[in-house]
Order: C-alpha cells, then structure tokens, then sequence
C-alpha cells in the first residue's frame, strides 16, 4: 500500500445497487467487484441526484444538486459557467480525463455568446463537460425512421468494429447490439424477445472489452503527472443483448422474485401511474418479458465484472494498484419490472439507489477494508472526496456535497446530513406531455432518511414510504391519516433543502469572512449625526473644514 497519486472513477450504467453478490443477489456471482469491496468500502445507503442518465451524471461531475446546476434531463445543455471536475483537479495539479460515456449536452448558445471557440482548449473542454477527451463514446447510436439518436453516438467505435471487420453503416447496431437467425437476418437487441440471443460479435470485440482496452491505453501512456480517469461504461444500460457466452449465463431460474404487488395499483399516486401504464411499464408488467431481458441484464453485469478483474490485474500488474483510488458505482438503477415498471426515472430504491464502493489505496485506510457504511450518501460527495484525496482545499460554495474520505479512514464527520435528495425533471420526457400540461412545475422530488422517503410532486398529492417497516415500498402512506405529521416534517425538510444557499459560487467562506473584515474606513460614513459621533481620524475627512476654494 501505498499513498494516493491518481484516482480512477469507474461508473457503470443502469446498474442496480443489488445486482452484485456482495449486496446479496443471490445467483449473480461478481468475485472481482467483491475483491474491490474486501479492499475497501462499500456504502449501503448511496443515492444519485437524478435516477436518469444525463442528470444524475452532470451532479457527479459538478458536485451539484439538479436544483442548482440547471441540467435536470437528458439533453439539457449544462450551461457554460459551471465548475466540473476537471476545473477543480487542474486547479490542483491533477489531470482529468474521459473514457467512454457522460452524456453530456454542450452549452453551445451559451459559448456562442461568450466567443468561445469550439475547437479551443477551453471550448472543448466545455463541451467535455470539463474533461480531457482520450474517447467519448455515449454508446448510442440508434437509428429510427427520422434519423439517428445521437450524430456522434459510438462514432469511434463503430470505425474501430469496421476496421475489425465488421461492415455496414453501423455496426453498433447490427453486430454489437443485435443477434443473427439462421438466415443471416439482423435480429434487433431493441426487440425484447432477442435478448437472450448471443450478439453477433466477438466476446473481446464488444462494447465493455473494448472500454477497458481503451482504459488500459490510456493508463499505458498517462506519464508521472497525477490523473483522474473517469472510466464510463456503456453498459448494463439497454438494449438487453449480451454476446456469447454472457447471453446465456443464466436464465429464468435465476430471476429473483419481482418486487410489486396489486395494492400498488389501487389510488395510483398520477405521476407514478402515468409510468406504470406507459408502453415501457406495461411491457415489464409481463412476465415473459422479465425472463428474457433480466437473465441478459445479469449476463452484461457479469461481463462487466469479468472486465473488472482484467483491468484489477493490470493496475497490478503495472504498479498503479498501490497508488490508484478507485471509486466504482452507477448513474442510477432499473426497475426490471420492479412496482409494474421499467426503466428508471422514479424514486424507488431500485431506481434512485445506487453501488458505491471506494478503495483507498493509502495506510490511512487499512482499519476500514472490507467494511459497509450505513450513512447517507449521495453522488454529489465524490468530488469533494476527490479534492480532499489530493490535499486540495475544499470548495463548499461550489460543492453542495461533503467529502467521504473521513468514512474511508474510520472517523465519523461531526456532522453529516440528515437526509438525502433525488429530483425528476419528468416535464421534459415526450411520454409525460400530457401529464406535464396539467401543473406549471411538473417535477418531483425525493427526500428520504433512513426511516422514511417522501416524494412530492407539485399539484399532486405526495408519497411517502416506510423503510423501516415496508423496505421493498410496496406501501404508499401519501394519504395516511396517521402519517399526516410524517409528512409534514418531510415536507419541511425539503423547503430547508430548497432555501439553501446555491447559487453564491463566486465568493468563497473565506472571502465573506474577509468581507465581514472590510474596514469601515475606506470612505462611507453612515449613521453619524454630528461630529461628536465621528472617530478623530474620519473627522480628519468628515469634520468641518474650509473648502478647497479657500486654499
């Protein structure tokens, strides 16, 4: 063991914090992430800003609730101005740098106006989301009848799979994310009934092996200056289609039970009703459908975790092991038919919980390996950790989370926070326009301690849930007599939280308590009414004198 040097952040997509063996899945065998969590610490109570992709991962990198840094959605640009991670590492003397997805959407209204080139330093970092580009891959490149998903989904890639050998305009569809019957025909991964079908690609050459290869070649020509690599997988992230041997690892009989029940469906909270019923709810209502994707969703986790211990053995192999800190977790879960639903979105703990597990490499650390912390967590602390790993001073006008570092070396904080907050921009989704149109603000917001989980959503009733006594939230005490005064303080816990101060990123602790210190003498005197009231030296300037015409 060693000191840390540089920091390695792996983040997975849409895995669920309970897909792992050391969370206690009960057939899906993850030996090398375990390995990871016998090193070091696994959080049990983490949960991300956002339970959608471009969201919650803009609070990552900015260490910033949706609230305050504006990106509450998938394809909302975040707007030129915020701090990211990369701002605050260089600051510091530490690189940052990308491989794979963040689901970034550029601000280019906003750099158009300020005259900042595209193709500067600065203009590529800001539509990097403050990151050095060694490879973005946002791994989407679908194609429907007006076009593609993303223009620059998977580009790389897919030149990369046609130099492989593998032709045709875009074969991250047809190879990587689909299968092949007897005839040669293309059999889509986004058709639920191929996904346990092996896709058309080499194991090596998929979408996972390809990341770590990528990741490995970076850390091969990294040099001595202190990096942070933000290592974004594409997957467990659908389409639900693994390449042999993954495709067929497991099978219904080892799908664990779905997590709903019918008393779930009567007095539907609208907001949460509107995604049961939604084409994507329905469709994971189905048992059949739940037999073909969720044994396919564990094969893709298994092969993440097979990568895992291929990029384990070169940190080791390589000498990085001793001085690399490595954070492992998701951008948020998946219902996989969980509450009648699919997809995530929502508040559940399926969907708004997710893994995080944090290996500190330094001796500091060596009281807290193999450990699990119950404290509530969120992903907007991981950039206050990272600061706090490097010795860098805090930033806390900036950074609304709080760092973890303290957990890692066995002390408690002195204070930490009560409870945690999760928000759902869903105005912006197509599939709830209807919906959206029948309140001014259609958004909704979580906050939960370790006892209850409150869901308010305004101009509808709330939610509100009993972890203590109802873990699986089967159980929606949103019109409970009883549970009237509950809701009241979850209520006002998150009015504080939304009073907080947010936005004064400017100025600093320190430059306020330095403002506070501002002499007073510098030219304004206010509430004096004669001379006697004035000091000796602001009589010198306030005090009657001849006019300047007389001298």
């Amino acid at each position: 063991m060693g000191q840390v040097k540089n920091i390695l952040f792996i983040m997975f997509d849409q895995l669920r914090w309970d897909y792992l063996s050391c969370a206690g899945h009960p057939h899906l065998h993850t030996p090398n992430i375990d390995a990871l969590a016998a090193e070091g610490v696994r959080f049990t109570r983490a949960y991300c800003q956002s339970p959608v992709c471009g969201a919650s991962r803009m609070s990552f990198y900015t260490g910033r609730y949706c609230h305050s840094h504006g990106a509450t959605w998938n394809r909302v640009p975040l707007k030129v101005g915020e701090h990211t991670l990369g701002d605050h590492l260089r600051d510091n003397g530490m690189e940052c740098w990308l491989v794979g997805k963040t689901h970034m959407k550029a601000d280019t209204e906003g750099m158009a106006r300020l005259g900042i080139p595209a193709d500067s330093i600065i203009g590529v970092r800001t539509e990097q989301c403050g990151f050095d580009v060694y490879e973005r891959d946002d791994g989407m490149r679908p194609e429907g009848p007006e076009g593609f998903y993303d223009d620059g989904g998977a580009a790389t890639y897919n030149e990369w799979l046609r130099e492989r050998g593998y032709p045709g305009d875009n074969p991250w569809h047809d190879f990587a994310n689909s299968a092949r019957d007897a005839d040669g025909n293309v059999l889509s991964g986004w058709l639920l009934e191929n996904a346990r079908k092996p896709a058309a690609i080499k194991e090596e050459d998929s979408e996972t092996p390809y990341m770590t290869s990528r990741a490995i070649e970076f850390m091969d020509q990294a040099g001595e200056t202190p990096w942070c690599l933000h290592l974004s997988y594409i997957k467990p992230h659908w389409p639900y289609i693994a390449p042999a041997p993954y495709n067929d690892m497991y099978g219904p009989e080892h799908v664990i039970p779905v997590n709903r029940n019918e008393n779930e469906l009567v007095d539907m909270h609208p907001v949460y009703a509107n995604y049961v019923n939604n084409r994507v709810g329905q469709s994971f209502s189905r048992d059949e459908v739940l037999e073909h994707t969720i044994p396919s969703y564990m094969g893709l986790i298994k092969q993440c975790d097979d990568q895992m211990g291929r990029l384990f053995d070169y940190l080791k192999s390589s000498g990085l092991w001793d001085n690399t800190m490595i954070f492992l977790t998701s951008d948020h879960g998946d219902y996989l038919g969980d509450h009648w639903m699919g997809e995530k979105d929502l508040f559940h703990d399926c969907s708004a919980k997710i893994p995080l597990i944090i290996r500190d490499p330094s001796d500091q650390a060596d009281g807290t390996r193999g450990t699990e912390c119950d404290a509530l967590v969120e992903s907007i602390d991981l950039a206050p950790t990272f600061l706090d790993v490097i010795g860098a001073e805090a930033r806390p006008h900036i950074l609304e989370g709080a760092s973890l570092l303290p957990f890692l070396h066995g002390k408690t904080p002195a204070k930490w926070r009560d409870y945690v907050i999760s928000e759902n921009d869903y105005g912006i989704s197509p599939g709830n326009a209807a919906l959206a149109e029948q309140v001014d603000d259609p958004r909704q917001y979580m906050v939960a301690n370790t006892r209850w989980k409150y869901i308010y959503a305004e101009g509808f009733r709330p939610m509100l849930f009993d972890l203590e006594n109802d873990p699986n939230e089967l159980t929606d005490l949103g019109t409970s007599a009883e549970h009237e005064v509950i809701r009241q303080q979850m209520f006002e816990a998150l009015s504080a939280w939304a009073r907080r101060l947010s936005q004064r990123t400017t100025m600093s602790p320190a430059d306020v308590i330095a403002e506070r210190k501002r002499s007073p003498a510098r030219g304004i005197l206010l509430g004096a009414l004669d001379e006697t009231e004035m000091s000796d030296a602001q009589r010198a300037f306030y005090g009657k004198r001849k006019g300047p015409e007389f001298e």
